[in-house]
């Protein structure tokens, strides 16, 4: 490839690993992909890593990339991060973390949350100020917890950054974020495009603890600082984006704008397992969070802690392949392995019923599957109906879902949403959509075009079709009871 055309690097700082796609920023074609782990530490809900691993993460995927792709560093013109969202960076006075990051499925500032949901007027002023009520993945409940626990550590705080912020801000040198991440954090106003000062007060934070929040993740906030040029072996004129968090970089992947009331629902298989959609209207729902779209528009979403990470367990413990599954049948399972977000169950842990001595432990596996899949897809229809839609009239029943994530390559998972969901699925032929929204932010950075079109333009969210198949009925009224009649017991 010439040097004159433009390469584009867009980073996929997620909560296993770093990922760099070098994407040609005419055509949108992925070049080549790097990769570098990360490592989560902790236990009995502990959750945390160190971000300067995140750092030497990313520089060894962007150097990967690079290389792979065979283009000369002078050929790439902008950078963008997407980050794991809700995570909390503390800094010290040196601009460096002074403790390891307490992620987003950190639990242990489950008290916290709910202590926080009662003030302010309650979980419904929550939703109006900031989208959102409180649950333990939130920032501002992590930020609670540290003051609490360590106040050693929050006294000595200069710098409060989400995991995007931090990478983008050793990156450029600047201290930013943008809508979309800042939404995660219960202390942005997605109503009012900005901090809410009465959060801040309640959770004893100083607004010069935090970064600006730029327009949208495609600002351009500056070029590579020396550092980070040289770390990354490319040139200081490469611009670097504002970015953003990782749902609203797939949401630009996909070309996901907010053209209508409700633009193509989503399901994505991950480490956790989300479901959103953009929209211009802020709904606003308990058990949902009511996020702002990297563009300022709206991404209502819901996650759930245990996804595809529990369903592997499941197959290890049964000594199973992931795929070797079969319809559960009348073995129901609620993987909560982790506690669980959607619904706000922090403290649950996983249940098994229905098991006879004849059980096929295919079944099992076939039944942790639907367990999941269940509690996405009753999440996309308190996300259907928060839009004002109801989820089983036939002309919302029959919209395609979007399958991404890691999980839609496999067939047990796509066959299970298919199965519970009654619905059409469309499977983006595009890996890495969160790296891909990414380089359209980068792309967008340096040519100040609109990153969705960019995105759309590229066909990066185009896929093959798959039909409908009748909706299991059976199976899912079994999990709801079974989840009905258990959530006293999970609540303890």
């Amino acid at each position: 490839m010439p040097a004159s055309r433009s390469v584009v690097i867009g980073v996929d700082s997620s909560t296993q690993s770093a990922k760099a796609a070098a994407v040609d920023a005419d055509t949108g074609e992925l070049l080549a992909l790097g990769r570098a782990p990360h490592t989560v530490a902790g236990s009995a809900g502990a959750r945390e890593s160190d971000p300067e691993e995140w750092w030497t993460a990313l520089a060894a995927a962007v150097r990967t990339a690079v290389r792979e792709a065979g283009v000369p560093a002078a050929s790439v013109t902008g950078i963008a991060v997407a980050g794991q969202q809700h995570g909390l960076v503390a800094l010290g006075p040196d601009g460096r973390p002074l403790r390891p990051a307490l992620l987003w499925n950190d639990t242990r500032s489950a008290p916290q949350a709910a202590a926080l949901a009662t003030r302010l007027g309650g979980p419904a002023s929550w939703q109006d100020r900031t989208g959102s009520v409180p649950v333990a993945a939130v920032t501002a409940a992590k930020w609670q917890w540290l003051r609490e626990h360590e106040p050693q550590h929050a006294d000595a705080t200069t710098g409060i950054r989400l995991p995007h912020d931090h990478l983008t801000e050793r990156l450029s040198g600047t201290a930013v974020t943008d809508p979309g991440d800042a939404s995660g954090t219960c202390w942005y106003g997605t109503a009012t495009g900005a901090y809410d000062p009465d959060v801040l007060d309640l959770v004893g934070l100083d607004p010069a603890l935090l970064p600006a929040v730029a327009p949208s993740g495609a600002t351009r906030v500056g070029t590579l600082t020396p550092t980070a040029a040289e770390a990354l072996g490319l040139p200081r004129t490469v611009a670097v984006a504002a970015g953003t968090g990782d749902n609203m970089a797939a949401a630009v992947g996909l070309g996901l704008g907010g053209a209508g009331l409700l633009d193509h629902p989503v399901v994505s298989l991950g480490t956790s397992g989300t479901v959103f959609a953009a929209t211009r209207a802020r709904p606003a729902a308990p058990g949902l969070a009511g996020f702002a779209a990297t563009d300022g528009t709206y991404l209502p979403l819901g996650c759930t802690l245990n996804c595809t990470l529990a369903v592997d367990r499941f197959a290890t413990l049964l000594g199973l392949d992931r795929e070797d599954a079969a319809p559960g049948g009348d073995v129901v399972v609620l993987p909560y392995l982790d506690g669980e977000r959607t619904p706000d169950l922090p403290h649950a842990a996983g249940l098994v019923t229905g098991l006879r001595h004849g059980t096929d432990p295919r079944a099992v596996l076939g039944a942790a599957y639907e367990g999941a899949a269940f509690t996405m897809l009753r999440a996309l229809d308190e996300l259907l109906a928060a839009c004002g839609l109801d989820p089983a009239a036939p002309g919302v029943r029959d919209r395609p879902l979007r399958l991404i994530g890691g999980g839609a390559r496999g067939r047990a998972w796509t066959e299970t949403v298919r199965r519970l969901s009654g619905r059409p699925l469309v499977v983006p032929a595009a890996d890495e959509l969160v790296a891909l929204g990414a380089a359209a932010l980068a792309a967008s950075a340096v040519t100040g075009s609109d990153p969705v079109a960019l995105a759309t333009a590229w066909g990066t969210g185009t896929g093959a079709l798959l039909p409908p198949v009748p909706r299991d009925e059976e199976t899912w009224n079994r999990i709801a009871a079974v989840l009905a009649a258990a959530t006293p017991t999970l609540l303890r």
